[in-house]
C-alpha cells in the first residue's frame, strides 16, 4: 500500500505532512529548519524513510496566474536534488495558497504570531498533500 510524505519547501523551513494510513487524509507531522542543501537533501530522504513513505509528494511554488517565480526555480533545483538521491518517487503539487490556508486556520484558532511559525509549514504541507490526495481519488 502507498504511504505519502509532503514536503513544502521554503528557503528557512520545510513543512512536513504525512498521509494516514489509508491515504484518506493529511496529517500535520513536523517543521524541519533547514541547515544546508545536501544536508537538507538528506534529511528530507530520512524524513521520508522514518515516515515509512512510498511516495514524495513536494509542494511546487507558482504565482498566482500559474507562472513560474524564482521560489519555483529554487524549489525544482532542490526536487531534482531529492530525485537524485532517492529511489522513491518524487512528485509535484501545486501549492498555491496553502500557506495562506495554513495561516488562516492558526490564526483562527487563536496562536499567537510567535508561535505560529513552528506549525504553519507542516500545515500548509498537509493542504498540499490534502490536495494531491483528492486529486488521485
Amino acid at each position: 500500500m502507498e504511504r505519502y510524505v509532503a514536503f513544502d519547501i521554503g528557503d528557512k523551513r520545510i513543512g512536513v505532512a504525512i498521509s494516514d494510513p489509508f491515504n484518506t487524509y493529511a496529517l500535520p507531522s513536523q517543521t524541519y529548519w533547514r541547515k544546508g542543501f545536501k544536508e537538507d537533501v538528506s534529511a528530507l530522504i530520512q524524513i521520508a524513510k522514518e515516515k515509512g513513505a512510498t511516495v514524495i509528494v513536494c509542494g511546487l511554488p507558482v504565482n498566482f496566474d500559474g507562472s513560474e517565480a524564482l521560489q519555483t526555480e529554487k524549489t525544482k533545483r532542490f526536487i531534482e536534488a531529492l530525485k537524485e538521491a532517492t529511489s522513491l518517487p518524487v512528485v509535484c503539487e501545486d501549492e498555491r495558497f496553502t500557506t495562506q490556508m495554513a495561516h488562516e486556520t492558526l490564526i483562527s484558532e487563536g496562536m499567537r504570531r510567535e508561535k505560529r511559525k513552528n506549525y504553519v509549514d507542516a500545515l500548509a504541507a498537509a493542504n498540499i498533500l490534502d490536495g494531491y490526495l483528492n486529486k488521485i481519488k
